[in-house]
């Protein structure tokens, strides 16, 4: 049996906020070949994810949210926000579907932010074709900076 805890939690929160990226993934499924990936992944604000989708017809991601906020986007082909939603326990939103084949990203809100998230295996590092050509490159701060920015615009 696996268990999600208080503890379990913050040592990944711990390892995100030393990590570079801001970010730290806890896996439960045993291989990135399994047929389904479950895991937690702590986000710190200022993370970046640069938008992308899961081309493969049969990939669906789930996040629900354990602690924190977060803004979960969802963009057109042409990188126009079509949907923003905050996932957060305490307003009562606690996950989200994005549907195979979707533009998405996040904008962490709150340090300690902890989702679960499920999403079909096995694991295939996402393509050039499938990040977003409209978002800036991760190496671009004050790019990144500016876009998250404007994500947070109402």
């Amino acid at each position: 049996m696996k268990i999600i805890s208080e503890e379990l939690l913050n040592e990944v929160s711990k390892q995100a906020k030393e990590n570079e990226r801001l970010r730290m993934n806890y896996n439960f499924h045993e291989s990135l070949d399994e047929p389904i990936h479950r895991l937690l992944n702590a986000l710190e604000p200022g993370t970046y994810l640069p938008p992308h989708r899961h081309k493969n017809p049969d990939k669906i991601e789930t996040y629900l949210i354990l602690r924190g906020s977060l803004i979960g986007v969802l963009y057109n082909d042409e990188g126009d926000i079509i949907k923003k939603l905050e996932l957060n326990p305490q307003k009562g939103i606690y996950g989200m579907e994005i549907p195979a084949g979707m533009w998405h990203s996040i904008v962490v809100l709150e340090p300690n932010t902890v989702i679960f998230e499920i999403k079909d295996g096995p694991y295939a590092p996402i393509s050039a074709e499938n990040i977003a050509p409209w978002a800036p490159d991760p190496s671009d701060d004050l790019a990144v900076k500016l876009f998250m920015e404007d994500i947070l615009k109402d």
